[in-house]
This record gives C-alpha cells, structure tokens and sequence, in this order.
C-alpha cells in the first residue's frame, strides 16, 4: 500500500499568509524610532497651541474688555477642534500622516500592512489617546519599551508607525 503525500503544506502558504509575513518583515525594518514620533507629536501640538495662543493675542489686542475677546477665542477654540479631527482623524485616513509625521516621515498603518481606515484613525486618536493621556503619558512611553515599538493607542487600534521614506523590497519584490 502506497501513501501519497498531499499538498496540504503548500496550500497553506496562502498569499494573504506570504503578505502578512513580508508586511511584518518590513515593519520590524521600517519600525519609527521613539524620538522621531515625540517630534511627530510635538509638532502636531505646536500647530494647535500656536491657533490657539494667537487668538488669545488678538483677543487682548482688539478685544479688550469687549464681547469681541469672547467672540474670537470662540472662533479660535472651534479653528483648534477643525485642526485637530482634520490633523488627527481626517489625514491619517486619507494618507497614513498626520501633519507631524509628515515632517518626520512617518507613516500610520494597520498592523499587517493595510493603510489606515477612517474607523481606525477615529478609534486611534479619539479613543486610544485619550486613554493614553489618562495613564498620565505611560500609554505614550510604552512605545519606549515595547519591542514594537507600539504605544497604548497602537495596541488597542491595531496600529503601527513605521518611517515612510524608501521602500524596501520583499522576496516577491525581487522574483518579478
């Protein structure tokens, strides 16, 4: 009697497999070192604060005393919200960058190497920082010490930040 082998083996090398490996490969060689994301986070916070000590400026220059201070640090506390969703939520979805990581040529992603959706940059920034914050900053240090390098807000979106300048092949890369 003659046992056959199958190709059970092989069919488990799925592409989506393959992909997820090289994905993996290439974040561990593209992983954002944690003095570039403070940089990138730094400069996402000096863009609000300027808007927002700005119109302070203005408030006391032209709104001395009058209802025109209030107006305008009302107009200025809506301009840091618009800011914030369209830095935060808005161009992380739409490109994998915020204005800071732009800067520090960084890049957000999902873990296996899918670009960010809006659920996930939404549930990244509105939820995972703020979570992240509570923890009085350890969330944010975590990427310090995780061997990922992945922070609290990474973690629970199943994010990661990776540099974004270059590209570096895989073995399917180099086959074609």
């Amino acid at each position: 009697m003659r046992i056959e082998q199958t190709a059970a083996p092989a069919a488990r090398r799925t592409p989506a497999r393959v992909g997820r490996r090289a994905a993996e490969s290439n974040f561990e060689r593209l992983r954002a070192p944690f003095s570039l994301r403070c940089g990138a986070v730094l400069i996402d916070y000096i863009a609000l604060i300027a808007i927002l000590a700005s119109a302070t400026l203005l408030a006391r220059v032209f709104g001395e005393g009058r209802k025109s201070g209030a107006t305008i640090l009302l107009v200025a506390y809506v301009a840091v919200a618009a800011v914030a969703l369209l830095n935060l939520v808005v161009l992380p979805a739409w490109t994998g960058r915020s204005f800071g990581k732009w800067v520090t040529a960084l890049r957000i992603e999902r873990r296996d190497g899918v670009p960010l959706s809006v659920g996930r940059a939404l549930l990244r920034h509105l939820v995972g920082y703020p979570v992240t914050i509570l923890t009085l900053g350890a969330g944010f240090l975590l990427a310090a010490f995780n061997a990922e390098g992945r922070a609290l807000h990474d973690l629970l979106a199943g994010t990661v930040v990776v540099r974004s300048r270059g590209r570096i092949e895989t073995r399917n890369d180099e086959k074609q």
